[in-house]
C-alpha cells in the first residue's frame, strides 16, 4: 500500500482545490525556555509571510519583552499562554482563539517551530498542492509502525507529521472537526502528544471520509519510516522543511541507521539556507557533545594553509599563563605559529618568575605589544589568572579572537603520559603556521564560532565516559548562578581539557564577566575535582553556546590517526562480549547501571535489573529492612568493633 492511498478513504467526501484568490492563515506555536524567539523562527515566518493573509503566533510559556517584539515583527497577532500540553494543545488554544474567525478562510495552516527552512521553496510546495483537490494535507508523513513503539501494543498508524498539518476550509467548518479538537484528551507527556494526537489524526479524518495528501511521501524504496533518517534526501526531493530532531536525534540511533547529518547540514548550505541559524539553535539548545558528534564538527586541518583570508585578520590576544618560565621560548615558537601579528599578554604568580620571563624573551622578534602580568596569587591557576587576571583585556573589546595557553608539564603524571598530553594539547592547537592559518580561517568564515580546541585526551586518560568526575553538582549550581541554560551532557562533558583553546571573547563574556575573584578559588589543596578551577574548565562551550556560539573542536590529521586507531580497538574490546549493534549495547549497558566493581550485590541487582525489573523495588526494601540485622552478625564476627576509643 501506498503513502497517498493511505490517505484517501473507501468513501471519499467530495474535496476542493485552493481558490485562486483564496486566503490562508498560519496558527504557529513557539515555544522558548528562555522566552526568546530564535533567529531561524524569524527567517521561517518572514519567508513564509507572502503565503498567509495572516499569522497568529501561540506561545507555550512567556516572552520577553525582546522577544515579544521581534516575533511581533513577522507576525499578525501574539498570544501566551501556560505551557501545556505541548504544541498540541497550542493549536488548540489557536484555533479556539479564532473561533468563528476560522471560517473566513480557505486554508488553516498549524505548524509549530520544530524545523528550519526554507530550505528549498515554499511557493513550489504551495503551487503544487493548491492544485490538489483534497481536505487536509502536510509536508511528510510517517509510516504504519507494529507493534507501537510507545505502548507496545496495536500499532502506530500511518500519519502525516504534526509539526505541519495545512487543513481546508469544508474540514474545518464540519462537526467532526469542532468534536475532535473539543474531545482533545490532556496530554502530560511527549508520548502522549504522539499517542492521543499526531498518531491518530490522520485515521481519525480519513476514517470520517476526508481526503488526505501528502507533499513529500516516504521514500518507500528504503526500509526505514522516520523522515528523520533521511532528511537529506527530503532536501533533494525540494521539501522546504529540515526537522531539528535530525540534529538533536541520539548519536547511536543516527549510527544504527547509517545517517550523517553533517551531510544534510552541507545539503541545506548548498541550496542556501544559512546554516549558522542551524548552529546558533543548536548551541542553546542541545548538549555540546551531542551537537558535536550529530553535526560531525571535528574539524580535521591540513599543515598547509588553505582557508586563511590574510585580507580580513583577525585581531589576536595570546593569552599565556607561565609557571615554569623554562617554558616560554618553546610557548611563543607555537604562538608565532599564528598569521600576522598578535598581542602578548604573559601572567605569572611571582616577581622571581617575571623576570626570568622578562630575561628569556628579551632580544626575541615579537609581533605585537606584550605585557608580563605579575599575578597577587597563583589560586586557581590557570583559571584564576585568566578570569581574574586577564579579565580587562579580555573585555575590552579590543580582540576579536583570544589564544589560551599555559606551561604545561603534568608533573602528576607518569613522564609518558604528561608528555602524551602535553603535546596533545599544543600540537592540536599550535601544530604549524599552515595548520593554525586554518584554524583561524575558521573563525573568519563561521561567526558563530565561539571556541576551538583539541579533542577530549583519551590515551593515558581514562576521561572517556568520566569527564564529569566530581564536577557535575557543582558545575550545575554554578550554570544557574550564571544563567547558562544549556543542556548539559550526560557522559562527559564537551570542554577544554587541559584548559587551552582559541576562542572569540564575545562567545566567553557570560564567563568573563562574573567578578571572580582569587579567594574564589581557594588554595594550592582546592585544586582538585569538585574544586571551582575543575568546575570552570568544562564551562568555556555551555558558556558560548547560552550566547548563541557553537565549539568545533580541531585535530591534526597525524594525531587523528593515532587517536582513531587507538579508539576503534578500544570500544571493539569492550563490544565484544556482548550481542547487537552499537547501539543496543549502549542499551544494555545503561539498563544495567553502574558495574562498581562487580561485587555479588552488584551482579545481584544487575540480574534483577534486566530479566525482573518488577521485582527490584521488593528487592531494595527487603535490603534496607534487613540493614540492622546485617550489621549485627557483622559486629558479632568482629568483637573488636564493639571497643571503644
Amino acid at each position: 500500500m501506498t503513502a497517498t492511498s493511505e490517505l484517501i478513504p473507501a468513501y471519499p467526501r467530495v474535496a476542493q482545490t485552493f481558490p485562486a484568490d483564496g486566503r490562508r492563515l498560519l496558527i504557529y506555536v513557539v515555544y522558548d525556555p528562555r522566552g526568546d524567539v530564535e533567529d531561524y523562527v524569524l527567517h521561517a515566518l518572514t519567508a513564509l509571510r507572502p503565503h498567509m493573509s495572516r499569522i497568529l503566533i501561540v506561545v507555550n510559556g512567556t516572552l520577553t519583552p525582546s522577544g515579544r517584539e521581534r516575533i511581533a515583527a513577522v507576525s499578525d497577532e501574539v498570544v501566551e499562554r501556560e505551557n501545556r500540553g505541548y504544541d498540541i494543545w497550542g493549536y488548540k488554544h489557536g484555533l479556539d482563539h479564532m473561533g468563528e474567525g476560522l471560517h473566513e478562510y480557505d486554508e488553516v495552516v498549524i505548524a509549530n517551530d520544530t524545523w528550519y527552512g526554507p530550505v528549498r521553496s515554499f511557493a513550489d510546495v504551495f503551487d503544487r498542492m493548491d492544485e490538489r483537490a483534497v481536505h487536509f494535507w502536510g509536508i511528510t508523513d510517517h509510516a504504519r509502525v507494529e507493534p507501537h513503539p510507545f505502548t507496545h501494543t496495536g500499532y502506530l498508524p500511518y500519519h502525516l507529521q504534526s509539526y505541519w498539518v495545512a487543513v481546508r476550509r469544508d474540514m474545518i467548518v464540519s462537526d467532526e472537526w469542532e468534536e475532535y479538537w473539543r474531545q482533545l484528551p490532556e496530554m502530560v507527556t511527549y508520548s502522549d502528544a504522539v499517542v492521543k494526537h499526531e498518531g491518530v489524526f490522520t485515521e481519525h479524518f480519513t476514517g470520517h471520509g476526508f481526503v488526505g495528501d501528502v507533499a513529500f511521501p516516504l521514500l518507500l524504496d528504503t526500509p526505514e519510516n522516520y523522515p528523520v533518517l533521511y532528511a537529506r534526501q527530503l532536501l533533494d526531493a525540494g521539501c522546504p522543511t529540515l526537522k531539528r530532531r535530525a540534529f538533536f536525534q541520539w548519536p547511536p540511533y543516527l549510527d544504527q541507521s547509517g545517517v550523517v547529518s553533517r551531510w544534510t547540514l552541507d545539503a541545506a548550505a548548498e541550496y542556501g539556507y544559512p546554516v549558522d541559524l542551524i548552529y546558533a539553535d543548536m548551541a542553546r539548545n542541545v548538549a555540546p557533545r551531542v551537537m558535536n558528534a550529530g553535526a560531525a564538527l571535528l574539524s580535521v586541518l591540513p599543515e598547509e594553509e588553505a582557508g586563511y583570508d590574510p585580507a580580513t585578520p583577525l585581531r589576536t590576544l595570546v593569552v599565556a599563563h607561565v609557571f615554569y618560565p623554562e617554558m616560554i621560548e618553546e610557548m611563543l615558537d607555537r604562538a608565532d605559529c599564528l598569521p600576522g601579528a598578535y598581542d602578548l599578554l604573559i601572567t605569572t604568580p611571582e616577581e622571581a618568575r617575571a623576570v626570568e620571563i622578562r630575561r628569556r624573551i628579551d632580544g626575541r622578534s615579537l609581533r605585537g605589544d606584550v605585557q608580563v602580568r605579575v599575578l597577587e596569587s597563583n589560586n586557581g591557576r590557570d583559571q584564576g589568572a585568566f578570569l581574574v587576571g586577564c579579565r580587562d583585556e579580555i573585555l575590552s573589546g579590543g580582540y576579536d579572537l583570544l589564544v589560551k595557553i599555559h606551561s604545561k608539564k603534568t608533573p602528576q603524571d607518569a613522564p609518558a603520559v604528561g608528555a602524551h598530553f602535553k603535546e596533545q594539547q599544543f600540537g592540536n592547537l599550535l601544530s604549524s603556521p599552515g595548520y593554525v592559518a586554518n584554524v583561524v580561517g575558521l573563525f573568519q568564515r563561521e561567526p558563530g564560532l565561539g571556541l576551538a580546541y583539541p579533542p577530549t585526551v583519551h590515551l593515558g586518560h581514562p576521561t572517556i565516559g568520566h569527564g564529569w568526575w566530581e564536577n557535575k553538582p557543582a558545575f550545575a549550581e554554578w550554570c544557574r548562578t550564571l544563567g547558562i541554560r544549556v543542556p548539559l551532557d550526560e557522559g562527559s562533558p564537551l570542554a577544554p581539557f587541559g584548559s587551552m583553546y582559541f576562542a572569540r571573547p564575545e562567545a566567553l563574556r557570560t564567563l568573563v564577566e562574573h567578578p571572580w575573584t582569587y579567594d574564589d578559588f581557594g588554595g594550592a589543596d582546592a585544586y582538585q575535582d569538585g574544586g571551582l578551577a575543575h568546575v570552570l574548565e568544562r564551562v568555556p562551550s555551555y558558556a558560548a553556546g547560552e550566547r548563541g556560539y557553537h565549539t568545533r573542536t580541531i585535530a591534526t590529521s597525524e594525531y587523528l590517526s593515532m587517536s582513531y586507531s587507538a579508539l576503534s580497538y578500544n570500544l571493539d574490546q569492550i563490544s565484544m562480549t556482548m550481542p547487537g549493534t552499537t547501539m543496543d549495547k549502549i542499551q544494555l549497558l545503561r539498563r544495567l547501571g553502574e558495574w562498581d566493581y562487580g561485587t555479588a550485590r552488584d551482579l545481584g541487582r544487575m540480574f534483577v535489573t534486566l530479566h525482573a525489573p518488577h521485582l527490584r523495588d521488593r528487592a531494595k526494601g527487603l535490603y534496607y529492612r534487613t540493614q540492622s540485622v546485617r550489621g549485627l552478625l557483622w559486629r558479632l564476627r568482629h568483637p573488636s568493633s564493639w571497643r571503644r576509643g
